[in-house]
């Protein structure tokens, strides 16, 4: 791997440097780190071929560089050249106060000017960094191309940027959610449960919607009911309009089938909404059903 920042002439430091508490992208951090801050000493990738004028450079800006506090991941951008005005490509120490070898994944990394302001942004895969030594700094290098900038090439700052770690928001715990209706008619000891079944489950994936039984039983006038908690993972309120459903029994049967027309019916972010879905008795299909075990779901298309 070659150094495409060989024989700089300038050894000043262009960039800025920005950290982040290392739990956000590490597992396991120092648990009894004090409050000493911590200088990360040089580390070259091994394959990286470095000329003793560029070590000495390398040395030179990453001791200048401030301490990091204990358990803190940094990027220090030290150079920024464009490429054939088309590419604009990063020089960073990759720097870390753990007193432990770490290993970094695919990341999402921003570059910003003097202000904050995000000039570009790209996933890189910084298990090519190898193993980072306890309380390193490694230099890398960054390239960003057109698609990844959100400004022209010819706007990218060289001196004052800045690298940074691009974090996702810790997603807030799954939470129940309860239509008016329900909450003037529950007993304070279902809706308990009802949260105590909500949290004991694994909630769903990311943007993914989907529904989970709770009780199916034919009421006294020949209907079924289905009782469904729908589970929405988005980040995002959604609005269902017409629900299709397939009820089957325990031998796998088809018990009912029907659509069911929403109005207004609404299950705010990263919550689970209860409801009931009564089939009426020319939509059943099987009246001797055993229901000890079913299921319902929406049928594919």
């Amino acid at each position: 791997m070659l150094n495409p920042f060989k024989r700089r002439q300038d050894s000043k430091v262009k960039g800025k440097d920005t950290s982040i508490d290392a739990d956000q992208l590490v597992d396991e951090v120092d648990e009894d780190s004090g409050e000493q801050e911590v200088s990360p000493e040089l580390s070259i990738h091994p394959q990286w071929k470095i000329e003793e004028e560029d070590l000495y450079v390398y040395r030179f800006q990453n001791n200048g560089l401030e301490p990091l506090k204990p358990n803190q991941l940094s990027l220090a951008g030290f150079e920024l050249n464009i490429v054939d005005d088309k590419r604009v490509v990063v020089g960073a120490f990759v720097r870390h106060s753990l007193s432990k070898t770490i290993k970094l994944d695919e990341t999402s990394i921003v570059l910003l000017d003097h202000d904050g302001k995000k000039l570009g942004r790209k996933s890189f895969n910084l298990s090519k960094l190898g193993d980072l030594p306890a309380q390193s700094s490694r230099p890398w290098i960054f390239e960003f191309k057109e698609k990844d900038l959100f400004v022209n090439v010819s706007d990218i700052p060289t001196e004052d940027f800045q690298l940074a770690f691009e974090l996702k928001k810790k997603r807030k715990e799954h939470q129940l959610e309860l239509a008016d209706s329900w909450k003037n008619s529950l007993a304070s000891k279902d809706v308990q449960k009802l949260e105590e079944i909500t949290k004991s489950v694994n909630p769903p994936k990311p943007g993914e919607v989907n529904f989970m039984g709770l009780d199916c039983k034919f009421l006294d006038s020949g209907n079924l009911q289905v009782t469904l908690l729908i589970r929405n993972g988005s980040e995002k309120e959604i609005n269902l309009e017409q629900i299709p459903l397939v009820v089957e029994d325990k031998a796998g049967d088809t018990v009912a089938k029907g659509g069911f027309k929403m109005e207004d019916f609404k299950v705010t972010a990263n919550t689970s909404k209860p409801w009931n879905f009564i089939f009426p008795e020319d939509l059943i299909m099987k009246p001797d059903a055993d229901l000890s075990q079913w299921k319902a779901y929406p049928p594919q298309n």
